[in-house]
């Protein structure tokens, strides 16, 4: 995983590029739910748009997502599932979910934890947001022992690839097709994978 500059660090004899955006990351809090609720809602819409039928795409609301989080944040499925969130000043425009990979899953390197879900609101991408929220991913699985990490992207998701490729997650071969709609419709997905 790339580290990521800070910004913000004057140096003498350049030009200033001017006000740096008050941006961080942080562990989600409970209170965040419907704020993450509507960065993945937003997220997954744009995602899946060309893939799920328009009465799927319609259920993919913030509030849904909220409740789930809410219920999530206040009872991990387990000690070492985690969520962050970016932040532009006070305001969560970014999410990365993450927790121990299955250890049944074939292929897997040894101590993986996974990237379950990454996103930032449309209107706040190309801010860092998401290096930042990637680097942070990276840091916490450290910290909690894991040595590599392993995500699935739709195997269409050019631009979520490549991104996730400049914090050196490649594909490993691996794929797999998950239901994703009602009537069974379904998505191939990649797996991407990085050593810690």
């Amino acid at each position: 995983m790339t580290g990521w500059n800070t910004g913000g660090v004057s140096h003498p004899h350049t030009h200033s590029p001017g006000p740096v955006a008050d941006a961080s990351v942080r562990t989600a809090r409970a209170t965040d739910a419907p704020a993450i609720g509507l960065v993945q809602a937003t997220v997954f819409r744009e995602t899946y748009a060309d893939v799920l039928p328009e009465a799927v795409l319609d259920q993919l609301e913030g509030p849904r997502f909220a409740s789930v989080w809410r219920q999530s944040l206040e009872h991990p499925p387990t000690p070492a599932h985690r969520a962050l969130v970016a932040c532009a000043g006070d305001q969560v425009v970014g999410l990365a979910a993450l927790g121990p990979a299955d250890p049944g899953e074939a292929g897997l390197p040894e101590g993986a934890g996974e990237l379950l879900v990454l996103g930032v609101h449309p209107d706040a991408r190309r801010q860092g947001h998401g290096s930042r929220l990637l680097n942070a991913t990276a840091d916490t699985l450290r910290a909690h022992d894991h040595r590599a990490v392993v995500a699935w992207v739709p195997a269409g998701d050019e631009a979520t690839r490549a991104f996730l490729g400049t914090g050196g997650l490649q594909p490993d071969g691996a794929w797999r097709e998950r239901v994703v709609g009602p009537a069974g419709e379904t998505l191939r997905e990649i797996r991407v994978v990085a050593d810690l």
